[in-house]
């Protein structure tokens, strides 16, 4: 099978929604159905659908969830030695078995440029993001001084909200103490992953960090570094683009939303979501392979997934 072949061998292919005979619904998230297998562990599926701006597009992206799983394990043991994370196995290159943790209610966005949402604020006037203070006078896509927190609260519907530390600190919803070692961890971890891309011809722009806790240890849970929750620029022709004002090449969501904003939809109330053209597909498919070869060094070999299912239900009885 090869990659050209995306919009039309995988079509049967996508993991669209999970089931597993034998165990309960999972909670399904935008892009993960989570199984709770008994008090201590989980099992995530990482599905094929896709989503920009808190909504689940209409069409799912072939083999999305396989890169997703395998970035994601592969970045998780790039930084065990800075957090602990939920990772127990990955028997299968959709699923995580992972373990059970309390997730906190913030998501910690670490941005080293100013891109994405934090350029089109800092674009319409705005010089304070989340209770950050940025300098006037930058240019879309340049490098902050040095990489700054900027939290959201975490939807289980709708759309993520900024919110500051202060707010996070003067609410409750995570202790002083338990906050600046998140915040910490979350620095530590950025520039793990700006290494990381660095040694592979990239820049990390900026990600989300999502922690959680077991038995009071925090623990680094959801993704990491990976396209759905990262945005990547290429190294070569950054400054060169950056002098003419030029568009960054990137490997991430972030083109998925322009292409999105383009046709009218920020999933705001009335907009109407359009359909993805599988032209758009392929694309997108490539770019998701391309982000996982340069970041580990190895070729993407898809994985069948017919009788998906048939396969969960077998691998989650293994670890019941």
């Amino acid at each position: 099978m090869k990659q050209t072949s995306a919009g039309q061998v995988f079509d049967r292919d996508c993991i669209v929604r999970s089931e597993a005979a034998g165990f309960d619904p999972p909670y399904r998230g935008k892009v993960r159905d989570v199984y709770t297998l008994n008090e201590e562990t989980i099992a995530i599926v990482v599905t094929d659908r896709i989503s920009a701006f808190d909504h689940i597009l209409k069409q799912p992206i072939p083999c999305k969830g396989q890169i997703l799983n395998r970035i994601s394990a592969f970045t998780f043991q790039k930084v065990t030695d800075l957090v602990d994370t939920h990772v127990i196995a990955v028997p299968h290159p959709n699923v995580m078995i992972a373990k059970r943790c309390s997730s906190l209610p913030v998501e910690v966005v670490v941005r080293g440029y100013l891109a994405g949402h934090a350029w089109r604020t800092y674009s319409a006037g705005t010089r304070i993001l989340c209770g950050v203070e940025l300098p006037c006078g930058l240019k879309r896509n340049q490098k902050f001084a040095h990489p700054v927190l900027t939290p959201t609260t975490k939807a289980i519907e709708g759309h993520d909200m900024d919110i500051t530390r202060d707010e996070i600190l003067g609410t409750g919803i995570v202790d002083k103490a338990l906050w600046e070692k998140i915040e910490a961890t979350a620095l530590s971890l950025f520039k793990r992953g700006t290494e990381i891309a660095a040694s592979q011809g990239l820049i990390l722009v900026d990600t989300k960090y999502e922690f959680g806790l077991q038995h009071g240890n925090l623990v680094l849970i959801d993704e990491v570094h990976t396209p759905d929750s990262s945005r990547y620029f290429y190294s070569d022709g950054y400054e060169e683009r950056l002098e003419k004002n030029q568009d960054q090449r990137q490997l991430s969501k972030e083109f998925i939303r322009e292409w999105l904003i383009e046709k009218n939809f920020m999933g705001k109330e009335g907009q109407t979501m359009p359909d993805l053209p599988q032209e758009f597909i392929t694309t997108v498919y490539k770019r998701y392979v391309e982000l996982y070869e340069r970041l580990t060094g190895k070729e993407f070999t898809p994985v069948p997934v017919r009788d998906f299912n048939t396969t969960l239900a077998e691998i989650l009885s293994r670890y019941a």
